[in-house]
């Protein structure tokens, strides 16, 4: 059986009080559910604050981003190496963020995958279709390229240590959710895509969902058999809801 998990993804958000208080405040509900794992994926400059505050609990922690780089003229940019050093479990890959705004394409988030795995780090996948593509009925297809290209580049075996997101992009940040029905859909196709090139690395991979996961929505989604947890925004920078969601996980095991 996986393991369900419940990532929170902080964005450009925080500030040494807000995190401090939303850590001391989510260390408790982590140790509390232990057949769930939960995880927040902080600002880089936040890292060391959340690694001290973690620190004993069950809580576990990652980047945002990574660089492609390990170190060198690249100012600007957070090693995975670095990332690694500061005790992160893991890191997000190809968020439909970074795709859009910073134009990564998949050639970019494959070897940004391959980077963090070879610092030690489990990358999180992130792959999702637009509004558009969603009602033209490519959603499947879609996440296929998406997937193929980091498979193409890493191997099918790397799936053995990472962890994939689904997040439809029309149901981030716009009030809009997926039914469970239609997350379900797509997480039973990311599957069945990977059990085409080894069956065990798909029945064993985490895919969780990234599309407004919230306290309302969260129990309906973890409940579907396809669905190992979520990669929560908004919801995980306020305490009680991230609580909920992640008992909303224990509550389906």
């Amino acid at each position: 059986m996986r393991t369900p998990l419940v990532m929170g993804n902080w964005k450009l958000n925080g500030t040494k009080e807000s995190v401090t208080a939303l850590v001391k405040a989510l260390v408790q509900p982590a140790n509390d559910n232990s057949k769930v794992e939960v995880a927040v994926c902080a600002p880089a400059i936040f890292i060391g604050m959340v690694e001290e505050l973690a620190k004993g609990s069950a809580l576990k922690y990652g980047s945002e981003d990574v660089d492609v780089h390990t170190s060198g003229a690249y100012t600007g940019e957070n090693s995975p190496a670095m990332i690694k050093e500061f005790g992160c479990k893991y890191a997000i890959v190809g968020h439909s963020e970074r795709r859009a705004y910073h134009n990564e394409t998949d050639a970019v988030v494959a070897a940004k995958f391959k980077a963090a795995q070879d610092a030690g780090l489990i990358p999180v996948l992130c792959i999702g279709e637009s509004l558009e593509q969603f009602e033209a009925g490519k959603s499947n297809e879609v996440c296929e390229t998406q997937l193929k290209a980091v498979i193409d580049a890493c191997g099918i075996a790397a799936f053995n240590n990472a962890v994939i997101a689904y997040e439809p992009i029309w149901a981030i940040g716009t009030g809009k959710t997926a039914t469970p029905e239609i997350a379900q859909d797509v997480h039973a196709n990311i599957r069945k895509l990977l059990a085409k090139y080894d069956a065990d690395v798909a029945s064993k991979v985490q895919i969780l969902y990234g599309g407004s996961c919230n306290a309302k929505t969260a129990y309906d989604l973890f409940k579907q058999p396809d669905i190992d947890g979520g990669l929560v925004g908004g919801a995980s920078l306020k305490a009680p809801d991230f609580t909920t969601i992640i008992e909303s996980a224990t509550k389906t095991l």
